[in-house]
């Protein structure tokens, strides 16, 4: 077919923008998209009104609300208790990744993959020091985990949101065609549950023989750290209660020794692994001080600021991840001037599984690369959601936590499954309004949030990640663009041509082009953008749009072989020492299985006929 000068124009401008991403790493993706749209508008390809409609798009106000809820689960500790609570007494590294597959699975269906991950890796380093296990052993798993989880579920990733964002302005705006009715919040429950399913037993079984040793780059440092003592209050609350200290977890603790128990005026001296623990105990510890700082995140446990043992460190120490929008790429830490632009000075760098050798000032930085920072006491709540860092983990002095709150936060998130639920189930019924919607939901508990105090208002402002969400809103644009252009059907004949007429070739097709582009691109724009194409060839070959549709999703999401393919990957690869060919190792092998799991079942579930 021949195509307008409109077509080949947004396939130009949509090929710069990939090609850019490859060549030039420290691109801001946000700013690359938004361009392009802006470009294909004032081109004229798009009514700017039609261009611009992704900024209203119902799936970035959901991310919005539910990264606030996320934000609200952590301030109020519920997070850190779950993260405790899960490796508490685990002794092995077996036991540790069954309970972490069960747990970061379940986690990751209800909340954002990104956060689950963030409060996960803390725990999992801290418990890995404490049994002397590499911690590459687990924060992979724990990544690939959370992205096996977010399928099972509509709002288990921001990509399943983004899809059906657009399936509902479609709708909205008559554009629906067979197969493109908006997902149910359980729909993908059907093929995601199998895959995760299958995902986890490969990570049980093949996975650690698959995963390397290699020990995190903090642990080199530790003969640096002063000790200090510190008591910490059981309170009277507390499940630790009528435990044993070995029970507790307070007996193995690397750099930190339970020296004393002061019960009532009484001294326990020397504490034994039986000593059981009771109400208003103070229990008086020396060690490092990363490690106190755990104690002081472990609900039940308060410190004793009446005692005479209390000091306050004199640094304050940050562990951050640079993520690809760092804008001193490639420039050394000297010439970067560190300091000055964010009150903070490097104390070491970690790249790839080992420790870079010469001067700090002489190293070039790199995205991925996990600094430990020197810095002032408002860095983590100034830089937290900031696009320059993918983590910023306090390792000493951590946000303050409101364990009290952590109850309400729970019952919120539950209060949001059950909305979610009765809104799938009702979203035809006209009568309840606005109530059905997903953005509805996540944005009334978030309110809510603030409302009990669960969260600061300034708080749930700086969490919502605005590159994330421009960068959603800038690919719908893009990818209506190429559907209105004519771009999209020229892409489809093109892959009927090549597939024939045979509707499942078709779907492997569009699920490994959709893999492809996510393992080097956004996962989210990836999928915004691909949408269209999947809709255009449904329609050209007189078929369902519905498996491709989930093809689509499930491809976008499902991220194991880069770890640029997906925020959590390239999360780990600092604190878990990890290269590139650690993800290829594992991530290969993990892919193959969920494209034979899903494309054997997507037909079934979905068939191509139309209804």
């Amino acid at each position: 077919m021949d195509l307008s000068w409109q077509a080949y124009f947004t396939l130009g401008v949509t090929a710069a923008v990939f090609i850019t991403l490859q060549v030039q790493r420290r691109a801001s993706t946000d700013i690359l998209f938004l361009g392009a749209l802006l470009l294909v508008t004032a081109a004229g390809v798009l009514p700017a009104e039609e261009a611009l409609s992704g900024f209203s798009n119902p799936a970035v106000l959901t991310i919005a609300g539910l990264l606030a809820i996320t934000a609200g689960l952590r301030t109020s500790g519920a997070l850190d208790w779950l993260g405790h609570r899960l490796l508490g007494n685990a002794t092995t590294e077996r036991q540790a990744l069954f309970r972490l597959t069960t747990v970061t699975t379940a986690a990751s269906a209800f909340l954002l993959n990104t956060a689950v991950v963030a409060m996960l890796m803390p725990v999992v380093v801290s418990w890995c020091r404490r049994r002397n296990i590499s911690p590459s052993r687990l924060l992979l798993p724990v990544s690939y985990l959370a992205i096996l989880g977010g399928v099972c579920t509509l709002i288990g990733t921001s990509t399943t949101l983004v899809v059906n964002g657009e399936l509902q302005q479609r709708i909205q705006q008559d554009l629906a065609t067979a197969g493109t009715a908006p997902l149910s919040l359980f729909e993908l429950s059907a093929v995601g549950i199998p895959c995760a399913l299958l995902g986890a037993v490969f990570l049980i079984t093949l996975g650690p023989k698959l995963l390397p040793f290699r020990s995190g780059f903090i642990k080199q440092l530790d003969e640096q750290r002063r000790e200090y003592l510190i008591e910490m209050s059981v309170q009277s609350e507390s499940l630790l209660i009528g435990q044993t200290v070995e029970q507790a977890g307070l007996r193995h603790l690397d750099g930190l020794f339970l020296i004393e128990i002061d019960r009532a005026g009484h001294v326990i001296t020397p504490v034994t692994p039986n000593t059981i623990l009771a109400a208003d105990d103070i229990l008086v510890f020396t060690g490092a001080v990363d490690t106190i700082v755990e104690l002081e995140q472990t609900p039940g446990l308060v410190p004793a600021v009446e005692s005479e043992f209390r000091h306050h460190p004199e640094r304050h120490l940050v562990e951050v991840v640079l993520s690809r929008k760092f804008p001193l790429l490639n420039a050394t830490i000297r010439d970067a001037s560190f300091r000055q632009r964010y009150n903070a000075a490097v104390v070491a760098v970690h790249r790839e599984g080992e420790r870079l050798q010469g001067k700090v000032g002489d190293i070039e930085l790199q995205a991925g690369d996990t600094l430990l920072l020197q810095t002032g006491n408002d860095f983590v709540s100034t830089y937290r959601n900031s696009k320059d860092f993918y983590l910023v983990s306090s390792v000493e002095g951590q946000e303050t936590r409101y364990h009290h709150k952590a109850r309400t936060a729970s019952a919120l998130l539950f209060v949001l499954i059950g909305w979610l639920v009765i809104g799938s189930i009702y979203h035809s019924n006209e009568s309840l309004l606005g109530l059905t919607s997903p953005a509805v939901a996540s944005l009334g508990v978030a309110v809510l949030m603030v409302l009990t105090r669960c969260l600061k208002p300034s708080d749930a402002r700086n969490s919502i990640n605005i590159q994330v969400l421009l960068t959603i809103a800038a690919a719908l644009g893009l990818g209506r663009a190429l559907s209105a252009s004519g771009a999209a059907e020229a892409l489809a004949n093109s892959l009927i041509s090549i597939a024939g007429n045979n509707p499942f070739w078709l779907l492997v097709g569009i699920y490994f082009i959709t893999v492809v582009l996510t393992e080097t691109i956004s996962n989210n724009a990836v999928a915004a953008m691909l949408l269209p194409l999947a809709i255009e060839i449904a329609q050209l070959g007189n078929i369902s749009a519905r498996p491709l549709i989930i093809a689509v999703t499930l491809a976008a999401s499902l991220s194991f072989i880069t770890p640029i393919g997906y925020q959590t990957n390239l999360m780990v690869m600092g604190p878990g020492g990890y290269r590139s060919r650690d993800y290829l190792k594992c991530g290969v092998p993990l892919a193959a299985i969920m494209a034979i799991c899903a494309l054997a079942i997507i037909p079934v579930i979905w068939p191509f006929e139309l209804s």
